[in-house]
């Protein structure tokens, strides 16, 4: 049983075909279709169905999955570490994001920076909700996530860059706009523009007004929060985020905020990473600059209060 084997075996399991498999490998369609028959050869089973449109994982190939990421992501591991013994110049770094507003504020200028300090260093940026990238740390598919916490998974290490108080949105000619906080009861009467289901924030909200016994009145739901920003900008409806990440939107009076009666909901944001994974002096080095990016962060909103 070889690497490129195991390399081909994971990937075929994960795009369902042979030809978007080879592709992603960068190989050709008859050397993929060898290595894994020459893989079921070897095991003496048939890991796949072919049928005309995809292929189709059989039992004893998910019986192989997870042991073959397991097998790939020590193989990457030992890679990177050899990697690091040479200088640590190469090497690759998969981040995933579940902040628009940190993917479209601060990662641009970090990976900016980190290119800078590791030129030869292969990056690549997958976005989703945290539950989703946290998934994807599991399966070896991302190296460090920025996720909102907390993350209920042993297997997962985390660290909060930013801790943020959840408010109420809503446009400046709001009917309620001269209030200083809203309730439970009132917020549910609101059109509310919410995140989608999946994500931490979501999850906090959806409790607040259950512990209320309120039953809110969701007019849209959106995977990110610049969306939802821009929807009460347009006085579309009310929404909820982060009073530091709303800061700048306030002060340039696009937006209006309410303390939220009866709750004090703390967002955090931070990095998560498998525990006891090997942390790359690439990754190490992204988290370093995260880190510079919100204490930059901290200091500009300070200086705006």
């Amino acid at each position: 049983m070889e690497i490129r084997q195991l390399k081909a075996f994971l990937v075929i399991a994960e795009t369902q075909t042979f030809t978007a498999g080879a592709r992603r490998l960068n190989i050709t369609q008859a050397a993929i279709s060898m290595q894994i028959r020459q893989l079921e050869d070897e095991l003496g089973i048939q890991l796949f169905t072919r049928t005309p449109r995809r292929v189709i994982i059989t039992e004893a190939g998910e019986a192989l999955l997870e042991r073959a990421r397991k097998i790939l992501n020590e193989h990457d591991g030992a890679v990177c570490e050899v990697a690091e013994i040479a200088g640590g110049e190469f090497g690759r770094l998969r981040i995933g994001t579940a902040s628009g507003t940190f993917a479209v504020n601060q990662l641009p200028a970090i990976i900016l920076e980190l290119n800078k300090r590791r030129p030869n260093v292969d990056l690549t940026i997958h976005s989703g909700t945290s539950i989703e990238l946290v998934d994807r740390i599991m399966n070896g598919e991302v190296d460090i996530a920025f996720v909102s916490l907390p993350v209920d998974n042993l297997n997962i290490t985390t660290e909060t860059l930013l801790a943020d108080e959840l408010v109420a949105i809503g446009h400046p000619d709001h009917r309620l706009a001269n209030e200083r906080q809203m309730n439970a009861v009132a917020l549910g009467d609101e059109n509310l523009i919410l995140g989608e289901q999946g994500g931490n924030t979501r999850r906090l909200i959806d409790e607040f007004f259950a512990s209320a016994n309120v039953r809110p009145n969701i007019i849209m739901e959106l995977a990110r929060q610049e969306a939802i920003n821009r929807m009460v900008e347009n006085n579309l409806g009310v929404g909820m985020a982060g009073a530091k990440s709303v800061a700048r939107s306030v002060a340039a009076g696009r937006l209006i905020t309410w303390a939220i009666k009866g709750a004090a909901i703390k967002w955090e944001l931070g990095l998560a990473r498998l525990r006891g994974g090997h942390f790359s002096p690439v990754a190490q080095e992204f988290a370093r600059l995260c880190r510079e990016s919100f204490v930059e962060r901290e200091k500009e909103l300070g200086a705006k209060r």
